[in-house]
């Protein structure tokens, strides 16, 4: 009631102290003026009253005394002096129209529900109205003093005891609602201290976004954005077609390659995110030259609590540079190789003729036979020095019989083999087929080969095997020869590394032989692995899939890798 009093403008405990004690005495105080209108209309005897005018007069001073005193400098709950007063013009009101007007004592609710409702005496207040109610009824028989009956004072005790119920449930609701209300104001202000550490986080996060050189993306289930850092946004605006400002996600000019083949739907990274897809370093091409730029795209799907995926966020890490650095280092290398392997072939071609003339004196005859070595090694150098060009080792894939393809490069290193004192061994079914490009293969078994020959120099043998392994199929290729330190195993597949064994010994290489064949097998789909130990051999295990590499390897991914 006391919050429409206020036009619902505010909440009536958002209003000024002042206010509030205005608001609740009103009510008493508009019922006592009606009354005594009422009074004055249909009671002509009662117009002249002197307990009337004194009742009128006094409720009309404290109604003044609610607005004119500063409530809110005063002792907490002084306020409640006005209830307590609103009993002296009662107690005149109810006598001066006593056999006129019945029910005026009821009045007193009004005092009794401010004490009971204002929170300031929680188990004072419904014995504080009651007495007060009493002492309304009771004091009139005393004074004057007269002879008293108990029928005297017995007769008004409905009225104190009913107010004393309407205080009590009042105090009752009154205390309910005020630890309510100190709950509500605790869970207020542990609410607005939790948003205030989540702004916090969020201004930290977009910060630390913002910094980051990366872009970055999150998107919900149904691929709406929901974070998006100033990367982001740039390379967003950069993939608009022209004459728009801003787009959805299928608007966004977005290709496979350099040349413009357009993405499929299903195929763009977004989409493949909202189906839940994880994946790293897909490559895409955004925007129109000369603009155009290169992104290598990264996903991870985000989960809740019950493993219910609920969004993706996505890295956007802008390649061009490195691309083209790798693709003009793919040319140099392709160009230089080229370029030396001419004259080579010229000086073995020549050389050979040479050793073809019987009348040779026997020390030219021996250096013809250096430069021809010398000649081949280097021949050798510039072979892989081209197959780390990413254009040499795309494989051709065709079905093949991979146990013809292991015994001609077995038949191949046989003659090393031998003068070397290396026993080759082949453990091979009669036939086994799957897509490959043979040649490749045969690339890289003809270097696991020529390695374990080479790094045997005590002799010793050489084992290749072939073993299928459900949908795919294992070759391992084991010497007993001076092997490697463990944790040179795991960077023999980088380009140009040589362990430190074989640096000290005065076995040739430059370091390339096993990084080409890394390259080849994962582009078949598979992997390759070195287990060794130093003095004791090495063991490589290739494994390929029977059918080939899926459609999902030969993707963007793989062209990163292949610049790798």
């Amino acid at each position: 009631m006391l919050t429409a009093l206020s036009l619902d403008r505010l909440s009536f405990h958002e209003l000024s102290m002042r206010r509030r004690v205005l608001l609740s005495q009103l009510p008493f105080s508009v019922t006592t003026v009606v009354l005594v209108l009422g009074v004055w209309v249909a009671h002509a005897p009662l117009r002249g009253d002197l307990q009337l005018h004194l009742a009128t007069a006094l409720t009309l001073v404290l109604t003044a005394l609610c607005v004119l005193v500063p409530w809110d400098r005063l002792p907490d709950g002084a306020f409640l002096a006005v209830p307590v007063l609103d009993f002296v013009p009662l107690t005149l009101l109810r006598e001066a129209t006593l056999g006129w007007v019945t029910g005026v004592g009821i009045m007193a609710a009004f005092p009794v529900v401010w004490l009971a409702g204002s929170g300031r005496l929680p188990r004072a207040a419904a014995p504080l109205g009651f007495l007060l109610t009493l002492a309304m009824v009771w004091v009139p028989l005393l004074v004057p003093p007269r002879p008293l009956t108990a029928q005297m004072v017995t007769a008004p005790l409905l009225i104190p005891f009913m107010l004393l119920s309407i205080g009590i449930t009042v105090q009752v609701l009154s205390n309910s609602m005020e630890r309510q209300n100190a709950e509500l104001t605790a869970k207020d202000a542990q609410l607005r201290r939790l948003l205030a550490v989540t702004a916090r986080r969020e201004r930290l996060l977009q910060t630390v976004m913002d910094a980051v050189d990366v872009g970055v993306l999150a998107i919900d289930e149904d691929g709406h954005d929901v974070l998006m850092n100033r990367r982001q946004r740039r390379i967003h605006q950069l993939s608009l077609p022209e004459g728009m400002s801003d787009g959805a996600e299928a608007d966004l000019l977005i290709y496979a390659d350099a040349e413009g083949t357009p993405l499929l739907p299903e195929e763009r990274v977004a989409a493949r995110a909202v189906r839940g897809e994880s994946f790293s370093d897909v490559l895409v091409w955004a925007g129109r030259a000369p603009a155009q730029r290169v992104l290598s795209v990264s996903a991870r799907v985000m989960r809740d609590d019950d493993g219910r995926p609920e969004g993706s966020v996505l890295s956007f890490n802008d390649v061009t540079e490195l691309v083209a650095a790798l693709q003009a280092k793919d040319d140099f290398l392709a160009g230089v190789s080229h370029e030396l392997r001419t004259p080579l072939t010229s000086i073995r071609g020549y050389t050979e003729l040479l050793a073809m003339d019987d009348g040779l004196p026997g020390h030219v005859r021996s250096g013809l036979e250096v430069i021809e070595r010398n000649a081949d090694q280097l021949l050798v150098l510039v072979e892989d020095l081209l197959g780390t060009a990413s254009s040499a080792l795309e494989p051709q894939l065709v079905s093949a019989d991979l146990v013809q393809v292991v015994e001609q490069s077995v038949a191949a290193a046989g003659p090393k083999a031998a003068a070397g004192g290396v026993d080759l061994h082949v453990e091979v079914p009669r036939r086994l087929v799957l897509e490959c490009d043979p040649v490749r293969l045969g690339q890289v078994l003809d270097n696991l080969l020529s390695n374990a020959i080479k790094y045997s120099p005590s002799g010793g043998p050489v084992t290749v095997s072939v073993t299928p392994a459900g949908r795919a199929v294992q070759i391992r290729v084991a010497d007993r020869g001076m092997g490697m330190r463990p944790q040179d195993a795991e960077d023999v597949f980088g380009r140009f590394f040589r362990s430190p064994n074989a640096r000290m010994s005065t076995i040739p290489g430059l370091g390339l032989g096993l990084a080409v064949a890394r390259e080849i097998v994962e582009r078949h789909g598979g992997s390759i692995r070195c287990e060794s130990a130093l003095g004791e051999g090495t063991v490589f295990t290739v494994v390929l899939p029977l059918a080939g590499p899926g459609s999902a390897g030969a993707g963007p991914r793989e062209a990163l890798q292949r610049h790798g």
